[in-house]
């Protein structure tokens, strides 16, 4: 049992707030998952930087790379900046510091650690952050151990990432098959396989719906999914649907949640349009160019 949370704001009104309301959201669910939590926020910034999201060992790790433009740091995340043309030097050089990349894209930033929600939200300053729309993950581990390497979001793809409610009985199968195409897992967990079986789909030229739709055919097993892209989110329940789910849109954001707990808090949600999300539906946003 795990809790997942998703927001989108359809104007800009939300996106000064997009982090406190996804905190407080995590919060709600901790009782879903409280063993670790993160979450994925995309700016609004226009930037022709790549960045990239590691998990530190000390803030001084870094501060003698090269190549990198601008570093901030939340937590024991930072988030450094780097010109596309020095992406490959970037990432080997975090390689040969055995620094954990847990995120790439031109407007994705992705925290995520072990612990309470709240906590977890609180050392990353979650509420003070601003962004065009998020989502979050709170994790009971069940079939792995406590650590960074089970905690979702999980990025498989430049300005993409993944959250899942469920377990998928094909997930050794699948790894393998993404394997033969040169797409590889790092971890053991079944979520991050379903990342890269999106990932792949995409660099096939899929779009996101496509991908998702494609994945009715290919994932066995138990899912709710929100996936993050750098124009939108998408959502995607498995055929019968055993876990929860339930979404609202108001005249100014899209809300996705677990429980409808999650949702309550949110603004306007009075006047919502709620529903729970339609077994094999994809249902997917985009913002406007």
């Amino acid at each position: 049992m795990c809790g997942i949370v998703g927001l989108f704001a359809k104007t800009e009104k939300p996106q000064a707030h997009l982090g406190l309301h996804l905190s407080q959201m995590l919060d709600s669910m901790a009782d879903r998952g409280p063993d670790s939590a993160g979450v994925a926020l995309y700016t609004d910034e226009k930037v022709d930087t790549l960045k990239i999201t590691v998990q530190l060992d000390g803030p001084s790790s870094i501060d003698t790379l090269d190549d990198v433009n601008a570093v901030h740091y939340r937590g024991d995340h930072g988030v450094l900046h780097v010109p596309l043309s020095k992406y490959d030097q970037v990432i080997s050089s975090l390689a040969r510091l055995n620094l954990r990349v847990v995120g790439t894209g031109h407007r994705m930033e992705l925290f995520k650690g072990v612990g309470h929600p709240r906590d977890v939200a609180e050392s990353f300053e979650l509420a003070s952050m601003v962004g065009t729309h998020g989502l979050g993950h709170t994790r009971m581990a069940t079939e792995s151990a406590v650590t960074i390497d089970g905690a979702h979001p999980f990025s498989t793809g430049l300005d993409l990432c993944l959250v899942h409610n469920g377990s998928l009985s094909n997930h050794a199968s699948l790894r393998r098959r993404l394997a033969r195409e040169g797409v590889h897992v790092k971890t053991e967990n079944d979520s991050e396989v379903a990342a890269a079986y999106i990932t792949w789909r995409l660099g096939q030229g899929l779009t996101l719906r496509e991908a998702l739709s494609r994945a009715l055919d290919d994932l066995d097993g138990f899912f709710t999914f929100v996936v993050g892209t750098e124009a939108g989110f998408g959502v995607l329940r498995d055929p019968i649907s055993c876990k929860p789910a339930v979404m609202a849109e108001t005249d100014d954001l899209i809300a996705f949640a677990s429980e409808y707990r999650a949702l309550a808090g949110l603004p306007g949600i009075e006047q919502a349009k709620v529903w729970e999300p339609e077994p094999a539906q994809v249902y997917f946003w985009e913002r406007a160019a």
